[in-house]
């Protein structure tokens, strides 16, 4: 390792005009698996470090910041703020393919090399195991990292933002919301975002814990009446940061804090930070490198961070040119999120039993303009690239989860929920059934935590639809050959409907979901916020097996050994076992004899009465990963491994259980 410092003078470089990097500190610089070479692309390095960014608050593409005019300016009038970044790149760059894929940080971390390379999650990654099969690298891509979140995870990559003031550098304070549901119980708690089982970001300290207008409730269901907790039983912790409960807090329980804080960061700069890290590198920035096209990436909290930065014209720099040639916002339902306003919390999202109320699924959700039938307000998600005469290449893709737990359906349809919406041509969605939030591992399990179902977890993989996701948007970009139409459930067609005509088999065992997540009307103006109408919920319909209709057809659907789902309810041991858990689907094996499914009086076939055994079984297999190849959902080079995984799946269902 060594340090590394270099300036980059302002007015005399063009790359400095556009991308506002003042200066790029390296502080790791090394080669990867000692030089070792990933295919034609060759050895690649290692760069992690800091980068100085500035913005100019005169500037109508950094105007949407929050609170951007109430930082202080250096000497030229600019607000600068940093931002940590890591960079993986061919040390040859000629042998690369001119394309930096950036992943936006979730929570501060990494993880692309883990989702789309199979690789041992590792923050830094070192070892062979962690770079997986190095598909990424293999096709000469360069992956890099830039910190957005000012509330990430301590030792997480993260953005170091000013703070905003009141007239003559007068003291800003405003109020804080803070919900949370424990799988288990605990006396003492953060004030920040608590998420499987950790905290999901750092906490604003409360100003003054003897405020009366500090209060605590809770309630035991997400729209059920809050029950206030006396004063005299809870307190903040000697750091502020806290919060004590006598008796503790109790699992299945929602608790809602409201608490006066002060010094708002400015976190709408993280879109500044993602959108000029993209536009340093196609400036030729000159220690970070130079391409000729960017693609972002983004999964979960981070797809709704790029679902935001379309929405507020982030894809645009200072000087109006396309920062990012692609975009994949996964796993982001219909939402945005708390990014970029006065006491912003990034990390919130939406979760059954936590994070409700916060501006997390907001309209407008549609690419095209649309109306809200109650505000009669007109807009979309792309207005404003659209003003510019921007077209990013846009995958929005979401699995079966989100249509529960995210109202993904509000993406595709009208806002009252009776009719399928157009995509405009630069715009593809995408679902992929019989998935959850994030691949889970296999063969199934019971979770625990957070993550305790009552059901064993969907363990299907999406590995190599990733892959072909990537590889199908960078022909687009380079080519202009067009991907995969949209695919996704239709009104027209019966494969979305209202929960209301839903339509589950009755297994035995297994309770069904009554509620999924709903996006309302919301009025912030007060803490909590208002809730008006709430926008409809739509969700696939399930076939005869219980198995999600319409979408990408993975084989795990095609030739079926089980009932797939994107959703899994409590287990009675974390409370709440009417409700959904978090990010999870079920995984339901079907029974492996006809004897087996009768004495259960279980309406689905058994494995025996469909297929003739393991060999007609992978025969159907192979037929449907084919297809999938067809339809440019897997890559050629990736059905050996997919046929390879259904036989692995063959096997764990003859079991019986996990």
């Amino acid at each position: 390792m060594f340090r590394l410092i270099v300036a980059l003078a302002l007015g005399l470089a063009a790359c400095a005009a556009r991308a506002r990097v003042l200066r790029v500190d390296v502080t790791d610089r090394h080669p990867v698996m000692g030089g070792a070479p990933f295919g034609s692309a060759g050895s690649y390095e290692w760069l992690a470090g800091r980068i100085l960014f500035a913005v100019d608050p005169a500037n109508r593409f950094d105007r949407p910041i929050a609170d951007l005019d109430l930082a202080d300016r250096d000497a030229a009038g600019r607000v600068e703020f940093s931002a940590d970044f890591a960079l993986l790149r061919p040390v040859e760059p000629g042998r690369g393919n001119g394309t930096v894929l950036v992943e936006v940080p979730n929570r501060g971390g990494r993880g692309v090399l883990y989702v789309m390379q199979g690789g041992t999650p590792a923050y830094t990654p070192a070892r062979a195991s962690d770079f997986g099969d190095g598909w990424l690298l293999r096709q000469g891509y360069a992956v890099g990292w830039i910190g957005w979140q000012w509330d990430a995870p301590a030792g997480h990559m993260g953005l170091r933002a000013p703070r905003a003031h009141g007239p003559g550098g007068a003291t800003l304070s405003g109020w804080v919301r803070d919900d949370f549901t424990l799988p288990y119980w605990r006396g003492e708690i953060p004030l920040g975002h608590i998420i499987e089982g950790r905290m999901g970001g750092t906490e604003y300290a409360v100003s003054d814990p003897d405020d009366p207008r500090n209060r605590l409730s809770v309630r035991d269901a997400p729209y059920g009446p809050r029950q206030p907790i006396p004063r005299d039983r809870w307190s903040f912790g000697a750091d502020r940061r806290s919060l004590r409960l006598r008796g503790g807090f109790q699992p299945g329980r929602i608790y809602e804090l409201i608490y006066r804080a002060r010094d708002p960061a400015v976190a709408g700069l993280g879109l500044a930070a993602v959108r000029d890290f993209a536009s340093a590198f196609k400036s030729g920035n000159t220690v970070l490198g130079s391409a000729q096209r960017v693609y972002a990436l983004g999964i979960s909290q981070c797809g709704r961070f790029l679902r935001q930065m379309l929405y507020q014209g982030f894809d645009a720099d200072e000087s109006g040119r396309l920062a990012y040639d692609g975009i994949l916002a996964h796993v982001a339902g219909a939402g945005r999120g708390s990014f970029n306003q006065r006491f912003a919390q990034p990390s919130r999202d939406a979760q059954p039993m936590s994070s409700l109320y916060y501006p997390t699924d907001v309209f407008p959700f549609t690419a095209l303009p649309e109306t809200d039938p109650e505000t009669g307000r007109t807009a979309g998600l792309l207005d404003a690239t659209r003003a510019e005469g921007l077209a990013p290449k846009v995958f929005l893709s979401n699995t079966s989860y989100e249509y529960w737990g995210r109202v993904a359906a509000l993406i595709h349809t009208t806002p009252d929920g009776a009719r399928d919406m157009a995509q405009p041509a630069n715009v593809r969605v995408y679902f992929w059934p019989g998935e959850e939030h994030f691949a889970y591992r296999f063969p199934a399990v019971k979770g625990a935590g957070d993550l305790a179902g009552q059901n064993l977890i969907n363990p299907n993989p999406s590995r190599w639809l990733w892959r072909a996701m990537l590889a199908n948007l960078d022909a687009w970009v380079r080519t202009g050959e067009a991907p995969p139409p949209s695919c996704a459930p239709r009104i027209a067609d019966g494969s979305l409907v209202p929960l209301a005509r839903w339509r589950f088999p009755a297994l035995p065992g297994v309770r069904l979901p009554t509620a999924a997540n709903r996006a309302w009307r919301l009025d912030f103006s007060r803490e909590p916020p208002v809730p008006g109408e709430p926008y409809p919920v739509l969700v696939p319909q399930a076939d005869a097996d219980g198995n999600d209709r319409g979408g990408v057809r993975i084989p795990e659907l095609a030739v079926p050994l089980a009932t797939y789902t994107g959703w899994n309810l409590r287990d009675p041991s974390i409370g709440a076992p009417d409700r959904r858990a978090s990010f999870i689907g079920s995984y339901l094996p079907f029974p492996r004899t006809e004897a087996e499914r009768r004495g259960a009086g279980d309406p689905r076939l058994s494995l025996a009465e469909r297929y003739r055994g393991k060999a007609d079984y992978l025969d159907r297999y192979r037929r449907a990963v084919l297809q999938l190849v067809r339809e440019r959902w897997a890559l050629p080079e990736d059905a050996g491994a997919l046929m390879a995984r259904g036989a692995q799946e063959w096997d764990a269902a003859q079991t019986g259980g996990p």
